[in-house]
Parts: C-alpha cells; structure tokens; sequence
C-alpha cells in the first residue's frame, strides 16, 4: 500500500486566469477549451475571468492564497506581467497560455504557443525560479524600456486593432517624428553615460515579443539585466536594427551598445514615456532600475 502511494502522480491545484480581451481571436470559446484540454490532461482546475486592469494581479494572489500551485495567465504580455505581480512572494508558480500579440515570456521560456499544447504543459509542470525587474516601482519579468519602444507602444494602444501588423504600421509611422532625448544612465558599477536615448531597453528576458531580440544574450536567470542603447537611428541604422531584431543578431550589427548591471539610474533632460512588458506606463525625467534575482516561479 505505501508503494502504491508513492507511485500515484497527485495532480496539483490550478488555477486559468484569463483576459477575454487578450488576442486577436475572441470569436474562440476560450473557456469551454481550457475546460477540454485540462480536463484531458487530469487536472484539479478553475478558470477566472477578468474583468478590468488590475484584477488579473487580485485573483493571482487570491488563487495562492487558496492553494493553487500554477496560477496560469491566459492572455497577452499585459496579463502575463499582472498574474506575476500577484503571485511574488507566494507559494505558487506563474504559468503561462499565450494569447497576445508578441508572448515575449513565453517565448523566452520556449513554452507551447498553441493553446492546447499551452495548457497540457501547464498541466504537467516543472518549476524553475527567474529574476525579476522594477522601473519606478513598476515590475516587469521580460523587458521594460524608455524612449521609441515605449512611445509605440503607446500609440499601439490607442490604435483599435491588434496584431503585428498594426504595431508594424504605428512603428513606421511613428518613426518619422521621433527625436533622441539627451539622457545621463548611471550603471552599478559607477560608470557614468552622457548620451541620447533614443531607446533605452533594460532586458530581463532577450525579446520583446513576436521574435524581437532587443538582448539575444540576456539570461532569466544571471541575476542582471542587459542594458541596451540606441542613441539614434538614422535610417542606415535602422535597417542594421531591424534585420538585427529579427534575425537575433542586434549585440553584434553595431547597431545598439551593450552593458549589463544589476541596477541602473536615468536622469532624462525632458520627460520621457516607459514601458514594463510592451504596456506603456507613464513619463517621467528620473527612473530607478532594478533587478531581484530569482524572484519569481515559473511553471515551465
């Protein structure tokens, strides 16, 4: 009897949180697949649906607190960053069934990005620990930025429609207004930069999304972030930028400067907008940049 015990796999407690606002096809019954795939693989589940900014973090948390061992964010980077949130400093691990437009940390972590191959993987977990990162206060777990990204990202926003295609077409258009801010960055080390940002990207994971590698060498779990500068980009240097985001190539194109650092300091002459995870946030002239080492479960 107890050998037979021990050889029962017991399955864990999960909890789906997800964004019905996420991605590009809402026409699915997203629910009614999650129920199937779940139900399939044997596991103990519950689905929850969000129902404004901010309440993906309040049912991850709650979802700890009530024994759930992956809280799983069914949604774009936006939910993922929001499931986070609720769920550090708990006893739960974060995963993940990418709805969104670019999925970054799912990439990053190689996760399934077809939903049923998502959800039997979350199903079926292992667990490892990443680090995580903070702008101002704000948490982020793949990359955070100032300057162009964040701007787009914006103006991607407000645009009514999602997808690569219209992030593509915001990008473009908005590349011809743009102009560097003069900015001082302040790594740990005490080296000191005068430059321009033009972008300005403090990567915990290597992409953005959709295959973007803004910090192909960027590592989850090194305990620092990789710093990536842009000062300008005329057009020669965009075409170096934007081949290097695609074809992962960027830290060797001459296009961006590199460093790494466990915390970093911005003093921008005029304000300027940033991002955690591809949502805007705010403007501001003086950020504080910081990374927790291994902050964060993940159910991979």
């Amino acid at each position: 009897m107890v050998l037979f015990h021990l050889l029962v796999a017991y399955p864990v407690r999960i909890c789906f949180i997800l964004n019905p606002a996420s991605g590009t096809k809402r026409t699915q019954d997203v629910p009614a697949l999650l129920t199937r795939y779940a139900t399939a693989a044997g596991a103990e589940f519950e689905i929850q649906l969000t129902q404004r900014a901010g309440h993906a973090t309040e049912l991850a948390r709650a979802a700890a607190a009530s024994g759930c061992r992956v809280v799983v964010a069914v949604g774009g980077d936006g939910t993922v960053n929001e499931v986070a949130r609720g769920l550090l400093g708990t006893s739960a691990a974060l995963g993940i069934v990418p709805r969104g437009s670019g999925n970054g940390l799912a990439r990053h972590l190689r996760l399934p990005l077809d939903l049923p191959g998502a959800v039997r993987r979350a199903c079926q977990p292992t667990f490892q620990r990443i680090d995580a990162g903070r702008i101002n206060g704000h948490w982020f777990f793949c990359t955070a930025g100032l300057g162009f990204d964040a701007h787009v990202s914006k103006m991607f926003a407000q645009a009514g429609t999602r997808g690569l295609s219209t992030y593509v077409k915001v990008a473009l258009r908005e590349y011809r207004r743009y102009r560097p801010v003069p900015v001082q960055v302040e790594l740990e080390n005490a080296r000191l930069l005068d430059t321009h940002c033009y972008v300005l990207a403090f990567a915990n994971a290597a992409q953005y999304g959709n295959n973007a590698y803004i910090a192909p060498r960027a590592d989850i779990q090194d305990g620092l972030l990789d710093v990536c500068l842009i000062d300008e980009l005329p057009m020669l240097r965009a075409v170096r930028v934007g081949v290097g985001l695609a074809l992962g190539t960027l830290a060797t194109s001459g296009g961006a400067a590199y460093h790494t650092s466990r915390r970093i300091r911005v003093q921008a002459a005029e304000p300027l907008g940033f991002h955690v995870d591809g949502d805007y946030v705010t403007d501001a002239t003086d950020f504080e940049v910081e990374l927790e080492p291994l902050a964060l479960e993940v159910a991979v």
